[in-house]
Formats: structure tokens, sequence, C-alpha cells
């Protein structure tokens, strides 16, 4: 007996194909034939508008062509049930991803990759609800094996894309950003970590260069963020150093005299973000010089947000 999720269980697998119990009618079968054929050609677009991944891209093609809704819930069913079970140590408050209706975790690794000359990142994941475990399964399987940059220009519209967004309930769609959000925070801090430690396959002198903090030359400080915030791939970047207005007020020092910054940055990366969270990210990326400068005022915004 034939199944109309046959194709998108098929994502789960390589060479094989997996079955969830969904019954087809002759008229999904042919939508089958038709799905299937896209998910296995070889061939893929130059551009993506949302910046998907090519896996991500697979799947968000794959449930956007189902035409019930009750079937991409199920399918998200299905690939909840496939999700390896995440280990308790890994369980823990950092792990946790706030805002969502039920417990959720995130977790992930860096592994270095010869083909892309950089640490791509591999993410596990668990919720105690079954549908939102589903889409911490698309996350999970859509983002992994990518590196940080590509992860955090992902546009959290693909949902809407995919069509499952649509009959997702305000809360659990709020969730699923979150997830998201937390993802590619996690993406940048364990990307960074691998660099700076040297972990992984090989540690090249770029990884050096951007991993750590480089305080030979001048203004290192001003530099050192110009170099980390380039992984955000920002539109606009401005950063303004207001040291000298500050000079001999107490902890204005800051390292070489450099204490005090304006930064203005617009980038893709804050989509779905909210104020906190954006600078939460930036710190992120300037966890190596925040503790050597006494004040950073910054304004993060999105290029929707300044048209």
């Amino acid at each position: 007996m034939k199944f109309l999720s046959i194709v998108l269980a098929a994502i789960l697998v390589d060479a094989s194909v997996a079955f969830s119990p969904i019954a087809a009618s002759t008229h999904h079968q042919q939508q089958q034939a038709q799905l299937s054929t896209r998910l296995f050609s070889t061939e893929s677009t130059t551009q993506d508008a949302l910046h998907l991944p090519a896996e991500l891209r697979k799947i968000t093609d794959a449930f956007a062509n189902v035409p019930e809704d009750s079937v991409r819930h199920k399918q998200l069913l299905y690939m909840a049930n496939q999700m390896p079970l995440l280990s308790p140590d890994q369980m823990i408050p950092e792990n946790k991803v706030p805002g969502c209706l039920s417990t959720v975790f995130v977790d992930g690794t860096a592994a270095w990759s010869e083909e892309k000359q950089d640490y791509v990142i591999q993410f596990s994941g668990e919720s105690d609800g079954l549908l939102t475990k589903g889409l911490v399964a698309l996350l999970v399987r859509g983002l992994s094996g990518n590196t940080a940059e590509e992860i955090i220009a992902v546009d959290p519209q693909f949902i809407q894309e995919a069509q499952i967004g649509q009959s997702l309930t305000p809360g659990r769609n709020n969730g699923f950003l979150n997830m998201l959000a937390a993802m590619k925070n996690k993406a940048v801090e364990i990307s960074n970590a691998a660099k700076a430690s040297g972990t992984g396959d090989a540690a090249t002198e770029e990884e050096e260069e951007v991993g750590g903090l480089d305080l030979t030359g001048d203004f290192p400080m001003y530099n050192g963020m110009l170099t980390a915030l380039q992984v955000l791939k920002p539109v606009t970047l401005d950063l303004v150093d207001n040291s000298d207005q500050h000079a001999g007020h107490e902890g204005s020092k800051g390292f070489n005299g450099e204490s005090h910054f304006d930064l203005y940055i617009v980038a893709d990366a804050f989509d779905g973000l909210n104020l906190v969270k954006r600078h939460q990210l930036i710190y992120m990326l300037l966890r190596d010089i925040m503790p050597k400068i006494h004040a950073l005022q910054i304004s993060a915004k999105t290029p929707a947000e300044v048209e």
C-alpha cells in the first residue's frame, strides 16, 4: 500500500524510502511523483531569496507541495518520532529555548569542513511537545551541516512558504521563531568557540585571526569589533570611537584608551530577533572585546526597518 507522505519521509533518509501511515488517493499519488522528481533532482538554484541551505530548501519545497494541513502536521509528527533522543546532560538551562509553549532544548557541535573551509554546525534537539518536536526536527535537519554564516542568513519566512506557519497557533509560531533565533545564536557561539580553540580537523591562520583577538597594531578594539561583526554580513556597519569624549572619567581608560563606542548596524541576521536578542547576538560575537572596553551603545536593525 502506498502512502502520501512517502516523499516527505524520504527527506529523512539518503537512499531508501521511509513510510508514515497516511493513506493516499490516486490524485495524491500523481502529486507524489511530481514532488519526488523535485526532491531528488540534482539541479539547484543559484539564488535563494530566503537564503535557505540546500537541505532546508528541499524540505520547504516538499512541504509546500503537500495540499492539506493535516498531512503536513502528520509529517511533522513523523519527523518528531524519527529524531534521535537528546542525552540528559544536554538538557541544561544553557540549551533551553525561551519563549516556547513546550519545553525545548537545542544543542550543537562544530566540525571542520574541507569543502567549505569553515566550521559547520551539527544540531540536536528535544521537546516534550510532539508537534513542537517535529518543528525542532525540521530545523535540526535543515540547518545541520552548514556554517554559522549560512545559518544566520536564513529568513524565518520560509515557514510560511512551506505552508506550515499558516496553520500554527500564534503561540506556537512565536515559539518556532524563538527556536530558529536560538539556533542562530548557538551556531555563532559554537563556531566562534571552535575557531578560538582551534578544535576540529584543521586550524588555519585565518581561524586564528577570526577566533582570537589580535591586540597588536593600532586601535585593536575598533578593528577587532569590525572584524568580528562581519559574520553578520551587515548591509551597513558604522562604528564610532567616542573614547576621547570620556577621557578622565572613571573606568574610561579601556584598552590603550579605547573605551566607548557607538555601533549602528543593519543586517538580515536580525530578522525575527527582538531588541534584546539582537544585542545578545552582538555581545556574543564581541565576547573577547567587551571585557576590555567600558561601554558600547548599539542600534541594530533589519534592512526592512530602515527602508
